[in-house]
Formats: C-alpha cells, structure tokens, sequence
C-alpha cells in the first residue's frame, strides 16, 4: 500500500482507497479528462491566491510609502521606521510573488 496526493485537495490519500476521505473526491470514476480538468481548477486557484497575495504586497508597499511622506514623518522616529520596513517588505514580497505567478504561468504551458 502506497501514499500519494489526492488530485483534488492533494492531501495524502491511500493509493487502494475508492475516495478520498478529506474532499470526499470519487477516485473509482476519475479518467484523464477529470484529472486534467481538477489539475487545470488547481491551478487556476492557486494562481487566484497568488494574485491575492501580490495585491496584499502592493497595499504595503504603496501604504508605507505615504505614510512616510504624508504626514511629514521625521527621519529616524519610530514612524519613519515603521513605513521604511513596511515598503521594504512589500516591494520585496510583491517581486517574489510576481516570480511565482511566472513560474506558475510557465508551468501551465
């Protein structure tokens, strides 16, 4: 008896069981068109998540970028600091998000 990922929520899943017991995903009747359809649905959420996230990564970049310019925060404070790291971090998570969409993208084709 083997362990593999279930082709709809991936988890681990006997390779003898007839469905699996998180999604309850019938695997007696699944044929390559369905598991090409789950894998091509797979993707397409985690890309969704993928642009979710870059959203997120961008919110903190542009919003740590004007609160170190809008309120004419003073160098060194804390205030400064605070939105000095929080566009850091967001340029920097925007960059790597963006190379995982990419690489996602690629991995589709």
């Amino acid at each position: 008896m083997a362990v593999i990922n279930c082709p709809g929520c991936s988890k681990k899943i006997s390779d003898k069981a007839k469905s699996c017991n998180h999604c309850n995903l019938d695997l007696s009747e699944l044929d390559s068109e369905k598991l090409a359809s789950l894998n091509r649905v797979n993707l397409i959420n985690k890309t969704q998540r993928l642009m979710n996230y870059s959203f997120i990564a961008m919110l903190l970049f542009c919003g740590g970028f004007l609160f170190m310019f809008w309120d004419d925060v003073q160098p060194g404070s804390w205030q400064h600091s605070t939105a000095l790291v929080c566009t850091i971090i967001g340029f920097v998570m925007y960059i790597i998000i963006r190379a995982m969409l990419l690489f996602n993208k690629r991995k589709a084709n």
